[in-house]
């Protein structure tokens, strides 16, 4: 690759990026209110001052926190951090006249954002009552710096990085040295790989690449390298794209007694290095006292100028400050040149090593070594900067992680994205490459398919974290909960659908966010700390759904987007996917990188939360799925939730109209059946635990195949175990259907998930009820017998089944030998259709219930028994259908028929006489009339069936504002009237532009 065309492009890149940002920023501004400029993460409103006190150098320190009145105190999820340059603004807006100062983030939580303001800015006098919104400014600092580093690049000749520039560019193979020193560690608990990186690193005579998966010691390395290059006498310039990069490898360093100097604004810097600022050390070094005297001396000659009238003493006055600046100005120049030729170790961010900075006083051949940490998160133009300045480098980091954040992704696209590690593996690969291999933060289980995807299956657990789980951390308890590395609640077929911000295009899954937070009480309960757990998703919608939900009952809970937690660990991790829907889209959650980095945080525990079918239609999150269902536990999200409200639909979208239509006509075409038709039915299926069976494999064929296949593939031996298992629970289970006296049967709580998996669907098979009650150790399932509820009155007569009728019990051998022609049923494997058909029968059994409830009553209330009177709302009369079945076969016929047709013709609320023929209202929950004053669902009585209707909504359509459902589009009044005067003000700017014109043609 020739220098000249890498940096013509680079800058066309940079300029189209640069463009980008400016776009965004003005399309914000612009088009956004500041309420959607808070939900893009760029602008914080109605914030309070907590906390004020003065910082280094009497810069003012400043923290804001959301006003306690409003909600939960916890920020809105924002894209702020440590070195942003912000604008702080008066509450009514963020236009540039309302803007009261600019300062730098320093420090960011989730209940505060703290910001430092110059001592120098005039009129930073802040009330600690107002209110202040906070927005992030636009900065070219950076791209005036990326630009002049090219360019620089593209006329450099002779100098110390010539030899370097023509191996980065494939103009010279890299080489190594001739000869290597004996080293002595300074950590001496190095792992082999870690050694033989160093090693590698400074026996190299150009260029060397660590390259550090998740939890390898990177940074552990990287400062055994800095410390052995320093114990040669080398000069090391170390830097980093990020600030707290920089800030951890002084923080280490420092503790190895190694002179180190850090560069940058104070007010970046994390508290505990900044006393190794350039500043801080300035003001303890011996120049300090000459150069305070210089100032004093200054401030009196200024004193006096404003007192002088005489204009030769002015004139003296002035030329004395002249004097006394070009003295300041060497003195300070030969203070910071003594310190940073005493440093052995300097440090700064890739731009922070610019040529207009510190650096500029030290000669050009000052720095032996140029090393860069994190490099594969850094621009490539960012790490020339530092790179001219050294005749070798070595880079570390992670390609497999996320890349640098660019805005534009058609400039990301051309290779603006490609960092110059990753450029320099697929040039040379892996002779210039050392990797790390022995991994200190996961258990073996939820870093293996991090290593078999990303990492060709070289990663190895260290033995003190191979096998750690939550339960060893002291004070945990020891139950299912914190006895699992990887745990899968799969939410298919649960209506948990994702819901998406229009404004925004973010998404949010309220379904998910209640699980995760069960999951969280789960951990809390057992005696996990919420400091040790952090809740991560990759969408800003749904992070603000997490902190509203969990931020107020935990405070330490760390919840943040998997790309601001890039870099971090815990004990747990709650990573919850969102995406759900019929179309199988998945977003960005295609970024294999995305995923690699949310799933290598968790050292004890990764619980994921997904919909299986939408995320298994890309392949890289249906390697982690298909992990997980192999090696860790799997729940469905009904053991979660209670009230949801399943969907019964196939994901094949092809398929997916022929189905809908199908599941919609079946009720129509059983109502339709004639009385021969259903004495048929009723002949065929004698057994109702194949019936049951059949109606659920074949409302979900398609789906409960492909969820068993993918679930459930086990080795060849694990199959032949599970088979056995099921068979001795199919034998229980048909011993107990053979005893009529035994009405329940209990299975142990020492049962496996999978075994209870097992108990589930042969229960569905055989027609039994199933229950799973208790949590964690306690979980256990008791199995009854199904009692048969009764018919629909409105198809066919009220009788007790004969003797004869009842449903006979058989194995599958027995069916087998008496119908070879007939298969066994397939048993419906997904959890899905399971639970269709369970709340289906449980639906029949509630029904069943009030029914014959309602029929004592009414007969009863017949024999001139005395009624027990009821008050309050939710309370029914007893409706036409009910009449009609109360009935016996003495009553007189006719007497029926006005029965039925009173019952019919009044409001169906208890002691109310109102007329329902002309005006009345048919709910749609218990299907009978009511009147104007008594047919609303609280009112009567299904309010409940009412709330879970408008919940399944709401999932599904993802509408969280109350009315109809469609969102009022109309522009609001105040941005009118805005547009309405920029209007104006533009109009009126062209007019005079024209008058203007006609004048000078005049003249």
């Amino acid at each position: 690759m020739e220098v000249e065309s890498f940096v013509s492009r680079t800058l066309e890149l940079l300029q189209e990026e640069r463009k980008a940002e400016i776009e965004e920023t003005r399309a914000w501004q612009q088009n956004l209110s500041l309420k959607n400029l808070q939900q893009k993460g760029v602008c914080l409103l109605k914030l309070q001052i907590g906390s004020q006190r003065t910082g280094m150098h009497g810069r003012l320190l400043v923290a804001f926190e959301p006003r306690k009145s409003i909600g939960p105190p916890v920020l809105p999820s924002n894209s702020f951090g440590p070195g942003d340059i912000v604008g702080l603004f008066e509450s009514e807006g963020c236009s540039q006249p309302s803007q009261l100062c600019s300062g730098v983030v320093t420090h960011v939580t989730q209940v505060s954002i703290t910001v430092a303001f110059d001592d120098t800015q005039d009129g930073v006098s802040l009330e600690s009552d107002g209110l202040y919104n906070i927005m992030k400014l636009a900065n070219d600092v950076t791209y005036k710096r990326l630009t002049r580093a090219l360019n620089s690049l593209n006329v450099y000749r002779n100098g110390p990085a010539a030899h370097l520039i023509s191996v980065l560019f494939g103009y010279t193979d890299p080489g190594a040295l001739s000869h290597q020193r004996t080293l002595e560690w300074f950590n001496s608990g190095l792992d082999d790989s870690q050694k033989e990186a160093v090693s590698f690193a400074l026996s190299q005579k150009d260029v060397a690449i660590i390259h550090g998966p998740p939890g390898t010691g990177k940074t552990t390395t990287v400062v055994e390298v800095i410390l052995q290059a320093v114990k040669q006498g080398q000069k090391v310039l170390c830097c980093a794209p990020s600030n707290v990069a920089v800030d951890n490898l002084v923080e280490r360093l420092a503790k190895c007694k190694a002179k180190v100097l850090r560069l940058g604004h104070p007010a970046r810097l994390l508290e505990s290095v900044q006393k190794h600022s350039l500043d801080a050390v300035i003001a303890q070094s011996d120049n300090s006292n000459i150069i305070a005297d210089v100032r004093k001396d200054m401030d009196k000659v200024l004193s006096q100028m404003k007192k002088a009238y005489d204009k030769g003493q002015r004139s003296s006055l002035r030329r004395e400050i002249g004097e006394l600046r070009k003295e300041l100005k060497s003195r300070e120049q030969m203070a910071i040149t003594q310190i940073l030729k005493k440093a052995t170790v300097i440090l700064a961010t890739n731009t922070g090593a610019t040529d207009d900075g510190p650096l500029k006083y030290l000669p050009s051949e000052h720095f032996d070594l140029v090393v860069i940490d994190e490099c594969a998160q850094a621009l490539e133009s960012s790490c020339w900067i530092a790179l001219l300045k050294g005749h070798k480098c070595i880079l570390a980091g992670d390609y497999k992680q996320l890349p640098p954040t660019i805005k534009s992704q058609n400039a990301a696209a051309k290779g603006l994205s490609v960092s110059l590690m990753e450029r320099l593996i697929q040039k040379y690969g892996d002779s210039v490459v050392r990797m790390l291999t022995t991994q200190y933060r996961m258990n073996s289980a939820i870093m293996q398919w991090a290593s078999e995807q990303m990492y060709q299956g070289k990663l190895t657990a260290h033995p003190s974290v191979e096998k750690h789980l939550l339960r060893d951390l002291a004070g945990v308890a020891d139950l299912e909960e914190t006895s699992t590395p990887l745990l899968l609640i799969d939410t298919a077929g649960c209506g948990l659908n994702e819901m998406e911000d229009t404004d925004e295009q973010s998404k949010g899954n309220q379904g998910e966010v209640d699980i995760v937070a069960l999951h969280v009480k789960a951990l809390a309960e057992a005696g996990v700390q919420a400091k040790d757990i952090a809740v991560i998703a990759p969408y800003n919608l749904q992070v603000d759904l997490l902190r509203q939900k969990l931020s107020n009952e935990h405070p330490d809970l760390e919840i943040r987007s998997v790309d601001g937690f890039q870099g971090r660990e815990k004990e747990a991790v709650l990573l919850s996917l969102v995406r759900s829907n019929r179309k199988g889209e998945v977003g960005f959650l295609a970024e294999d990188r995305r995923l690699n980095v949310a799933v290598t945080r968790a050292r004890r525990q990764l619980m994921v939360v997904c919909d299986s079918q939408t995320v298994r239609n890309h392949d890289f999150l249906k390697s982690l799925i298909d992990y997980m269902s192999k090696h860790g536990e799997v729940r469905t999200a009904f053991e979660y939730l209670e009230d949801l409200v399943p969907e019964n639909y196939s994901r094949n979208h092809k398929d997916e109209p022929a189905n809908v239509k199908e599941s919609s006509s079946k009720p129509k075409v059983k109502k339709q059946q004639s009385k021969t038709e259903q004495s048929k039915e009723k002949n065929v299926s004698k057994n109702k635990g194949e019936r049951d069976c059949q109606a659920a494999a074949s409302d979900t064929h398609e789906l409960s195949s492909k969820t068993a296949s993918d679930f459930h593939k086990t080795k060849a031996a694990d199959q032949t175990e599970s088979q056995m298992i099921k068979e001795e629970i199919r034998q229980q289970l048909l011993v107990f259907l053979g005893d009529e006296n035994k009405k329940e049967l209990l299975f142990p709580a020492s049962l496996s998930s999978h075994e209870r998996l097992l108990v589930h669907q042969l229960s569905e098979e055989l027609g039994l009820s199933h229950v799973s009650r208790g949590v964690a150790k306690q979980r256990h399932i008791t199995v009854s017998k199904q009692v048969p509820g009764p018919a629909e009155p409105a198809e066919t007569p009220f009788k007790e089944p004969a003797e004869s009728t009842k449903p006979e019990i058989r194995t599958n051998e027995e069916v087998l030998e008496k119908e070879p022609d007939r298969h066994p049923p397939k048993p419906a494997l997904d959890f899905k259709s399971l639970h269709l058909e369970r709340m289906r029968r449980e639906q029949e059994k509630r029904a069943g219930k009030n029914l014959s409830t309602t029929l004592e009553t009414n007969l009863k209330g017949d024999k001139g028994q005395p009624k027990k009177k009821s008050k309050g709302k939710g309370k029914m009369k007893a409706g036409a259908v009910d009449v009609a079945a109360a009935a016996t076969a003495h009553d007189d016929f006719d007497a029926l028929i006005d029965a039925v047709v009173k019952a019919d013709s009044v409001c169906a609320f208890v002691k109310c006489k109102a007329s329902v023929l002309t005006l009345g209202q048919l709910c749609l929950y218990c299907n009978r009339q009511y009147c104007l004053s008594h047919h609303i669902p609280e009112v009567h009585g299904c309010g409940d069936k009412a709330k879970a209707q408008a919940r399944m909504r709401i999932s599904k359509e993802g509408v969280l504002y109350a009315g109809s459902g469609q969102k009022d589009k109309s522009m609001d009044p105040n941005k009118k009237a805005y547009l309405q005067r920029k209007l104006d003000s533009k109009l009126k700017d062209m007019a005079s532009q024209r008058k203007t014109k006609s004048k000078d043609k005049e003249h």
